[in-house]
């Protein structure tokens, strides 16, 4: 490739700068990459909106390699969290990805460098807005039974370890401890279960009562049209009256003319699944029941493994922070913002809860003592 050259009165590009654009352009590399991986596995419309981010992110590599021209060197690699972003994109390619690079689109460092455009700099923050949309379509599908999944190990994990706590701050045996942990657990568990399903199974009906259903073409022939009561339908789910008047009439005229049978009820055809966000009662009483049980076990495995006294409350308190981290990190990533901070939230909240437990023990301990 031949060397740019240079603008009038435009500086001659350092060391430094040369750097800079080659990670740049090694970055938008791997960022097209991504894209073209998690839209391999997809198809229709969420295919296409992914194909074309990465074309963006090939609009922006060839930016970089026009300033380099000669100085374009050796292929580099792009930047950690980029390169994890790939390989995750490969195996998966699930809304974590998403989730991922919509923090690694919010993170841009165009819009504080001369050298980027400003169209490149707006690009990265609609590609921002973009991937949050499409995480968000993924957030939808795995809401409820995700939102299971948490709260039960959450759950789990503070309420065995508060348990386990109050219970050997009362200076019973390891024994007791041990199991008074599994009766917690196993009760937890299948009331979590049963709890979900009731609650998952009893959305689902309201969601089916509020569901439109479909009047039959002769119904809809033999409304009067002067009269048109159709338009209650539309102004009952929230149009307004010039609004519902002048839909039902179309839909009416419609009825008329039309062969086929009419979808008359619904001003706009769904464009989600009502139920799949929520999930089912089974799926949700499954993974809560399930992820309940391993969050209790937690505490419990200290006392399985032999240990006692304030070693098996030390290791059983580590193990549960543990955990709550990487659950509130989890939370945190899926939900778009500072895993981190979600992480410490989680941690605080949790070993919050046990020590006000652990405490009371200790007190009547010594009272029954």
């Amino acid at each position: 490739m031949n060397a740019r050259t240079p603008e009038p009165g435009e500086r001659t590009p350092s060391t430094r700068d040369i750097r800079r654009w080659r990670q740049y352009l090694a970055d938008e590399q791997a960022e097209a990459a991504v894209y073209r991986d998690l839209a391999n596995r997809r198809a229709g419309e969420e295919r296409q909106i992914l194909l074309a981010l990465a074309d963006a992110e090939g609009r922006h590599e060839e930016h970089w390699r026009q300033l380099l021209g000669s100085n374009i060197g050796s292929p580099r690699r792009g930047a950690l969290r980029t390169r994890f972003l790939a390989l995750l994109a490969r195996r998966f390619g699930s809304v974590f990805v998403l989730a991922l690079a919509q923090r690694a689109e919010g993170r841009s460092p165009y819009d504080a460098d001369a050298d980027a455009t400003n169209a490149m700099a707006a690009d990265e923050t609609v590609h921002e807005e973009v991937v949050r949309g499409l995480a968000a379509r993924g957030r939808k599908r795995l809401s409820g039974t995700f939102r299971a999944a948490v709260f039960g190990v959450n759950d789990g994990l503070v309420s065995n370890l508060a348990l386990v706590l109050g219970i050997g701050a009362t200076g019973v045996p390891a024994a007791t401890i041990l199991f008074t942990g599994i009766a917690g657990l196993l009760a937890g568990a299948l009331s979590m279960g049963a709890g979900e399903y009731v609650s998952v199974r009893s959305q689902r009906e309201l969601l089916e009562a509020s569901t439109p259903a479909a009047p039959a073409k002769s119904v809809l022939s033999h409304l009067d049209l002067a009269a048109n009561e159709l338009t209650l339908v539309y102004r009952a789910r929230g149009m307004s009256e010039d609004e519902a008047e002048a839909y039902a009439r179309g839909v009416l005229a419609t009825a008329y003319a039309a062969t086929g049978p009419i979808s008359a009820v619904s001003p706009q055809a769904p464009t989600h699944d009502e139920h799949e966000a929520i999930g089912t009662g089974t799926g949700a009483a499954l993974s809560s029941f399930c992820f309940f049980a391993s969050g209790a076990l937690l505490p419990v495995l200290p006392y399985l493994f032999g240990m006692s006294g304030y070693a098996a409350i030390i290791v059983a308190t580590i193990l549960v922070g543990v955990a709550l981290l990487a659950t509130g990190a989890v939370v945190g990533l899926l939900s778009g913002g500072p895993p981190l901070k979600r992480a410490l939230r989680q941690l605080v909240i949790g070993l919050g809860a046990a020590a006000v437990t652990y405490l009371l023990g200790l007190v009547f301990g010594t009272t029954l003592g």
